[in-house]
């Protein structure tokens, strides 16, 4: 299989011109949503199947639900730093390294699962109480020229629920086959 389609599943982000109250309504939907779904895919799964890697030379399943949950904390906190500083420059974090880190290979993804849970009831109920000029706000991120918009930030992260989301999917329809 192409390498490109086993990365990019549902393609890779691409911010839209114009962000539409539909576009945002549509990312607070997925960002609802996405924790159940999730949960639904990988909690009865055995641990000899979280073992596996989500693609070749890839990290694993378990590694994956980890890092989802990291990500989207890290996200949270992005939004309220952007709500409450004047285009801030937020902290990177060195992903991969995370994912090398002992609680990513032997930490239950329940934790994980319950944490992205909380923080997603926590983002889309701030996110539903934001005014336009709110979502507006920018903050800046150490690796990207010129500023990130929340409105962006909100496309990004419903796009990076069904990005992982379907790594794992088509990982485990690999695995039946």
């Amino acid at each position: 299989m192409d390498i490109k389609k086993l990365q990019y599943p549902i393609g890779p982000f691409q911010v839209p011109s114009e962000i539409s109250e539909n576009d945002l309504q549509e990312a607070i939907t997925i960002l609802d949503i996405f924790p159940e779904k999730l949960r639904l895919l990988v909690s009865q799964l055995p641990q000899k199947t979280l073992q596996q890697p989500y693609r070749p030379e890839g990290w694993t399943i378990q590694q994956l639900v980890h890092h989802i949950a990291d990500s989207h904390h890290n996200s949270y906190i992005r939004f309220k730093w952007a709500l409450t500083e004047d285009n801030p420059k937020i902290k990177a974090y060195n992903e991969k390294e995370w994912a090398s880190l002992g609680d990513y290979h032997t930490m239950p993804i329940v934790w994980s699962l319950m944490h992205l849970e909380a923080v997603h009831h926590k983002l889309v109920y701030l996110l539903n109480t934001l005014t336009e000029e709110q979502w507006n706000r920018t903050y800046q991120h150490p690796d990207k020229d010129g500023p990130s918009s929340l409105k962006e930030t909100a496309l990004l992260y419903a796009w990076h629920s069904m990005h992982h989301y379907a790594h794992i999917k088509n990982a485990l329809d690999r695995l039946e086959n």
